[in-house]
């Protein structure tokens, strides 16, 4: 199971290894840029409070919102691997991905390990399913077994909802700093304990089916006086872009027209000829089911150490 690549693999390498075994482990990818920004995000980190429910982590603080609070964060979040493994992963679904959420998790010493569980649970699909979303974890720090690095379920992503796993089925995903995990919607995971005597810090970056609720609030997070600072790419992820035809327009015109200059004498229009195409080429998906069954819940299983020769690969 070869889920562990050097900088360079190529996105689809990464993707196959995400849609087959729900996850991939890209080391050392941007170490100056994760370096830089930890550096510009820790003021606002030491800032923040302590998790006040278990889920979030009494010895975890959070913050979110971040590419207001970092330039390297808005180059992290429109990185070149990331973006192609977006497209492989999502185009496929929709035909425009957005920004769904971004955030750090630090954890201090003692903190517990969370509540394994998946992400795309906030949306009412039962599994396995097609990803919903593309989760980018980036190492600030190291993460390792010791000190909380994410526990990871693989192949949990074809899984059905009933099926939960042992504890010889939960691997930690270890990594330097400066490298980034994927992983998918469908695929059960939950940070560490950090048994060691030193910060564990990751930077959380999620993408989602343009025609999705975000679950952080990208218009109110980055309003247009922000966002007219970002790079047009970011601008596009966090909602100045159509979500697909007829979606997400502004007094009947293009969303972007809110974060640029818009050509004089030109035409209101409520989608794009790129976008009509794009949503031609998609799968019709049938929603619903003729039985319900109960929101799975989540639960703690202690995760165990896989040899690099059990995990780790290269492109």
């Amino acid at each position: 199971m070869g889920n562990y690549f050097s900088a360079g693999v190529s996105a689809d390498t990464v993707s196959r290894a995400i849609l087959d075994d729900g996850f991939a482990v890209v080391e050392n990818l941007a170490p100056d840029l994760t370096c830089q920004a930890g550096q510009e995000l820790q003021p606002h980190i030491d800032e923040a409070s302590f998790g006040h429910t278990e889920f979030l982590g009494a010895r975890t603080r959070r913050i979110s919102a971040l590419p207001k609070r970092s330039s390297a964060v808005q180059q992290l979040i429109i990185h070149d691997l990331v973006m192609g493994v977006c497209d492989q992963i999502l185009l496929s679904q929709c035909a425009k991905y957005q920004l769904n959420f971004t955030g750090v998790m630090q954890l201090y010493p003692g903190a517990e390990e969370q509540v394994l569980h998946r992400d795309g649970l906030m949306y009412p699909f039962r599994n396995p399913h097609p990803p919903t979303m593309v989760q980018a974890m980036w190492a600030v720090s190291d993460f390792s077994a010791e000190n909380g690095g994410t526990n990871i379920v693989p192949r949990s992503n074809h899984w059905e909802d009933q099926r939960w796993p042992e504890e010889h089925e939960v691997i930690s995903a270890e990594m330097p700093k400066g490298s980034v995990l994927f992983y998918q919607s469908g695929t059960i995971h939950g940070a560490g304990t950090n048994h060691s005597s030193s910060l564990r810090t990751g930077i959380s970056v999620q993408y989602s089916l343009g025609w999705l609720r975000t679950e952080e609030n990208q218009h109110f997070t980055n309003p247009p006086e922000i966002a007219k600072t970002y790079p047009k790419k970011l601008q596009e992820l966090v909602g100045y872009e159509f979500g697909g035809p007829y979606l997400g327009f502004v007094n009947g015109d293009d969303p972007k027209w809110l974060v640029q200059d818009k050509p004089k004498n030109s035409p209101l229009a409520r989608s794009r000829q790129d976008i009509d195409e794009a949503q031609e080429k998609l799968p019709r998906f049938q929603f619903g089911n003729s039985e319900s069954i109960p929101t799975p819940k989540g639960r703690k299983v202690k995760s165990v150490n896989v040899p690099d020769t059990a995990t780790k690969g290269t492109d």
